[in-house]
């Protein structure tokens, strides 16, 4: 069914009746410009950029959890925010569909458009949520098609007006030389800043290693005297000139250690506003006619269902969200029929004070704490309660339909597993009807580039690998992994609009699990991995796996909400968790996902990770290469396996001739075309490509 924009007539009307949204006050249109023909799936396309400034009513039992909340109170009660905002729509308003896409940015950054909703006249709505106004979310004085979205929000202040103050810490690791170095979380700078310049008044540490288990090798501490808060390089050394954002080290910096500082802030920003924020913006373009002043919401009456979609921290804000209860605005209605966190195993660190939600997994980063599941289960390995993700939107019957899928990246390094079992592990945690969880095994954080040539045996192991995301991390030792999510993700996008929009339900849910022998404990006797010549013999070790660590972040902090304080920094850590994998075949490639086509026409092991190298960031070295993954190509012949001792068939063992790879091609879309993972465009595409392929040429 086709929906129209309103006209100025109805516009008129409109706004002569109550407002049926008024938590976002007024809204200011920035920029508007057309999409790209290359993205706008052949229909013509407009973007439009802009600010809604938002209040938010403290005493509303819709925003009570927010940390902070009454600190950040303006002097009649009210909490304000102003939060950038871009619109997609098609131009002629007859082509639009009625869906709309809220879309979450991740570190400010948000998703490229896809051609296949434009063509469908889908309606995208990307909205900011991250107020640490550090780096890429910085505060700027308009919005922007093409820049990174930023919320301006309070900052807490006693009741008196004085700040708020208390400890946190930052990590330098992996740099070298005598030049000063920021303080880093993930790629933006630690939002908070020293109280005072005075080292004396803060603690810096150098540190040989940390283990995967957070158990700390040879730290020493720092002599305030020999370091100071300021920018400095060879040609202004130390003491250099003073800046709060970087550190200068007398001696200059060694690539071989880390380096982490503890000291005093007062920038205790309220950032679990973005949750509301985010919230209320969404609501104001699904229900909204106009602002206070009048100006017009340019989707007015044509959204009839709405999809939340996060991919990675921006999928762990919408566990979170979902989580506290935001998906009920201060009217008490439902705010989103479907959410859709992508490749997302945890919540979002951000609803506390303190908070640094661009972490994502290096030591002492928050997010896994309380449930990760969505039914009520007891946290039995850390004493917490039988509570689940869907509590509060069951108690108010605003729970939307749920789709997440993950890749093998996601078990490895993300996290994941104590959502599917727990941290008692016995036994697999149910799924309820609105929730369908997808698995692409063997898979890299987001999937690889696909295709069939760029894994054919006989093709050099690069000498120097991907590089592992995060904070200057360092490289793999293994080349990146291809295998793609791109054609799961785009039958999983067709499934989710029938169901939200026309109630056709998607394929089962398929992942690896306890009761059928494919999930087990992650080390190589349990999983079956085979011993292979590009790999020590002992990988992967019970302690590769990155853990979910039970950190004790202080009395006023809430774990299961996470929220509060957290008053511990650097937090001690109580337990490591016990954590799982998919079991492996021959290969070493994993079992239990759903049918992909490279995955079972396979030229390779495909890895969720890969192995960190040394060089030039020696911190790292042998450990998991943070979330990225590998992959070791098959020989191409018998003899060529047999000379380099690999276990594994090889492409000619396996498939004879090029055609008979082709053929493996075809029965692997066949199998994926019939359990609905699999589109007819890209099955053609994919056999096409087979076809064109070098593989056994």
């Amino acid at each position: 069914m086709r929906r129209c924009f309103p006209t100025l007539a109805l516009l008129t009307l409109a706004l002569a009746a109550p407002l049926a949204q008024a938590r976002v006050t007024r809204i200011v249109i920035d920029e508007s410009k057309p999409l790209a023909a290359a993205d706008s799936g052949g229909v013509a396309t407009e973007q439009i950029a802009g600010r809604a400034f938002g209040e938010l009513d403290a005493a509303s039992a819709a925003n009570t959890l927010i940390n902070d909340l009454q600190l950040a109170r303006d002097a009649d009660g009210k909490v304000r925010y102003i939060a950038t905002f871009v619109l997609t729509r098609p131009v002629d308003p007859a082509r639009a569909s009625g869906l709309m896409w809220h879309e979450v940015p991740n570190r400010g950054v948000r998703r490229p458009n896809v051609p296949a909703e434009r063509a469908n006249g889908d309606i995208d709505l990307t909205s900011a949520w991250q107020g640490d106004n550090a780096g890429a979310t910085a505060v700027r004085a308009s919005a922007a098609v093409d820049q990174p979205h930023w919320l301006q929000l309070p900052i807490a202040r006693n009741a008196d007006g004085s700040h708020v103050v208390g400890d946190v810490f930052g990590r330098i690791v992996n740099r070298a030389g005598a030049g000063s170095q920021p303080l880093i979380v993930q790629t933006n700078p630690v939002p908070y800043k020293p109280l005072s310049l005075d080292t004396r008044r803060a603690k810096l540490v150098s540190r040989v290693a940390e283990s995967t288990r957070g158990e700390v090798i040879g730290e020493a501490a720092i002599a305030s005297t020999d370091w100071a808060w300021a920018k400095c390089d060879a040609a202004n050394p130390f003491p250099g000139t003073p800046d709060p954002t970087q550190i200068c080290l007398k001696n200059g910096f060694d690539a071989g250690k880390l380096y982490q500082v503890v000291f005093r802030s007062a920038d205790a920003y309220a950032l679990g506003v973005g949750f509301a924020a985010w919230r209320d913006v969404g609501m104001f373009f699904k229900t909204a006619r106009a602002d206070d002043a009048g100006t017009p919401n340019p989707v007015a009456g044509v959204v009839t269902h709405s999809i939340a979609r996060g991919v990675s921290q921006s999928g762990n804000f919408l566990r979170g969200w979902l989580h506290l209860g935001f998906n009920r605005d201060e009217a008490q209605r439902q705010v989103h029929d479907g959410l859709w966190p992508i490749i997302a195993g945890r919540r979002i660190a951000l609803n506390f004070r303190w908070a640094q939600p661009d972490g994502v997994l290096e030591l002492y980063q928050a997010g896994s704490e309380g449930p990760q599941w969505w039914l009520p289960h007891p946290d039995t390995a850390r004493g917490g309660a039988a509570v689940g993700l869907l509590d509060r939107c069951r108690a108010t019957r605003t729970c939307p339909k749920i789709i997440e899928h993950f890749g093998a990246a996601e078990v490895w390094a993300l996290k994941l597993t104590p959502e599917w079992v727990g941290t008692d592990a016995r036994g697999d945690l149910p799924l309820p009807g609105n929730v369908r969880r997808y698995y692409i095994a063997g898979s890299n954080h987001g999937g690889g580039a696909g295709g069939f040539d760029t894994s054919v045996a006989g093709a050099a192991l690069l000498a120097t690998g991907p590089a592992c995301p995060g904070n200057n991390y360092g490289t793999g030792v293994l080349p990146a992994n291809p295998m793609p999510h791109t054609e799961t993700v785009n039958a999983l996008r067709v499934h989710f609009r029938n169901w939200v929009v026309r109630g056709i339900e998607p394929p089962p849910s398929q992942w690896p699990t306890l009761k059928a022998g494919t999930l087990v404990a992650a080390n190589k006797a349990a999983l079956g991995f085979p011993t292979l010549p590009q790999l020590r013999a002992s990988i992967p070790e019970p302690d590769f796996i990155m853990p979910v660590l039970d950190y004790d972040w202080g009395p006023q902090f809430n774990a299961v909400d996470g929220s509060g304080v957290a008053g511990n920094a650097p937090p001690p850590i109580r337990q490591v968790l016990p954590m799982f994998a998919p079991r492996v075949d021959g290969d070493g490639n994993e079992l239990g996902g759903v049918p992909v086509v490279l995955r079972d026409a396979p030229l390779g092991t495909y890895l969720g990770w890969n192995v960190t190298a040394g060089g030039a960031r020696p911190f790292h070295q042998g450990q998991i290469c943070n979330y990225v993954g590998g992959m070791i190509p098959f020989a191409r012949t018998q003899a060529e396996r047999v000379a380099a001792g690999d276990p594994r068939p090889s492409l000619e063992e396996r498939y004879g001739t090029h055609d008979g790879y082709v053929g493996a091609v075809r029965k692997a879309v066949d199998a994926a075309l019939a359990a609905r993972f699999l589109l007819p465009d890209d099955a053609q595409r994919l056999v096409r490509e087979a076809e064109a392929s070098r593989v056994l040429r």
